[in-house]
């Protein structure tokens, strides 16, 4: 058995744009696999309103549970971007201006010739006892405190950042994935299937119903840190499939 720990994350999205529909989230599938690619296993998403004390409340209550916390969303310059202040608020901090985060900002509006003003320095200000997280795309930063990470809700912007913080994550144990195509529907292999859950219970078995050329069809993922166990699991659903497609007189799908 490995020695390597589980390493687990959980999510917020943080914007009222999202929740009204404004804005369709890309950031959730992009952060789920960055976790998977680092072994690190994301296991809760909360989407939550620009309103401070739902930010809090989703902050506090998720990295008091996981390894990582990611929030994105709400660092910009308007007055509706509360991410900062609800952080800070979370972690019972100050909020002041950061230098080298005015002093990274103020090099990259000398370049773009923007004007220094009050709005735009908000994106200066981080909690006391923070990091900075890098932005190679447009200089505004993110930041780290804790075990939270704070990163843009621009898409481009947030996987910058993420890359920036690959490094300083410790990842986990690797999740192993293998599908199994079945040529029936779900009502044919979900019983059995369950049944091989039960014996496998370190082996997340998904089922997933599939339109194939015009007939029914159906995915089983099997995922699991155990290659092993993933193997030996495998090989009984297979078995298991063999036989519901003779019961039902159907060819196995092509993979």
């Amino acid at each position: 058995m490995s020695d390597i720990q589980s390493v687990t994350a959980g999510l917020v999205v943080i914007g009222d744009e999202i929740l009204s529909g404004r804005t369709k989230d890309v950031n959730i599938g992009a952060t789920a696999e960055f976790c998977t690619d680092l072994g690190i296993e994301l296991r809760e998403v909360r989407v939550v309103s620009d309103d401070t004390e739902d930010i809090v409340a989703a902050v506090n209550a998720l990295r008091a549970r996981y390894t990582y916390v990611f929030t994105t969303g709400g660092i910009g310059p308007t007055h509706d971007d509360i991410t900062a202040d609800s952080v800070a608020k979370a972690f019972g901090v100050a909020l002041p201006i950061n230098s080298q985060a005015r002093a990274m900002l103020e090099a990259r509006w000398k370049e773009t010739g923007t004007e220094v003003n009050e709005a735009r320095l908000r994106m200066a200000r981080i909690p006391e006892g923070a990091d900075l997280i890098v932005n190679s795309v447009s200089a505004a930063p993110g930041f780290r405190i804790g075990n939270v990470h704070v990163m843009a809700g621009v898409p481009i912007i947030m996987r910058a950042m993420l890359e920036a913080i690959a490094p300083t994550l410790r990842g986990g144990k690797k999740v192993q994935s293998v599908t199994v195509k079945a040529a029936v529907g779900e009502g044919s292999v979900g019983g059995p299937l369950a049944e091989l859950q039960a014996l496998y219970p370190d082996v997340k078995m998904g089922s997933y119903p599939q339109m194939g050329k015009g007939r029914l069809m159906t995915e089983l993922v099997l995922r699991s840190s155990d290659p092993v166990r993933l193997e030996e699991a495998a090989g009984k659903v297979r078995a298991m499939v063999a036989a519901a497609h003779a019961k039902a007189g159907v060819q196995a799908p092509e993979e």
